[in-house]
């Protein structure tokens, strides 16, 4: 019996390692497409930017605004922004409804503006709700970092 506990517990700790690693950093470079690195940041509306290497941060600094939209989707898909608002409307934030959007759940306000982005696809999807004047609308924000 003790043998078969002992092996037990070896079972739930090596399945825990397991589950921790499933939790890999897994975005892509907003310049490049490629994989990117934890790494190769650069400062971007209060978050972390990530890229694939030393020369694509160069392009994005250059051209922030052709990359915006793809790194404002990083800010919200990597965790660091969050939603206030409908990013078509401004409006209230209704949870029922939900479209994902590259990956990532975003709420809207109401059918119609939900309906808008759902017939959507693609690219053009994701530059209606994360292009800098959607994301301005829904509020996305980097939470401050409270002060010790």
């Amino acid at each position: 019996m003790k043998r078969f506990a002992a092996v037990a517990c070896m079972l739930l700790v090596a399945g825990l390692v397991v589950a921790a690693d499933a939790k890999k950093f897994d975005q892509k470079c907003v310049v490049s497409g490629g994989p990117a690195k934890e790494d190769k940041t650069v400062d971007y509306k209060g978050g972390k930017v990530y890229f694939c290497c030393e020369n694509c941060p160069k392009a994005f600094e250059k051209d922030v605004k052709k990359y915006a939209t793809k790194a404002n989707h990083q800010l919200v898909a990597t965790g660091q922004a969050k939603q206030a608002k409908c990013p078509i409307s401004g409006g209230k934030l209704n949870p029922e409804k939900t479209v994902k959007v590259g990956g990532v759940d975003v709420q809207f306000c109401c059918e119609n503006c939900q309906g808008k982005v759902a017939k959507a696809e693609g690219d053009a999807q994701v530059e209606l709700v994360f292009s800098d004047a959607a994301f301005e609308k829904a509020g996305f924000a980097v939470p401050k970092a409270e002060k010790k």
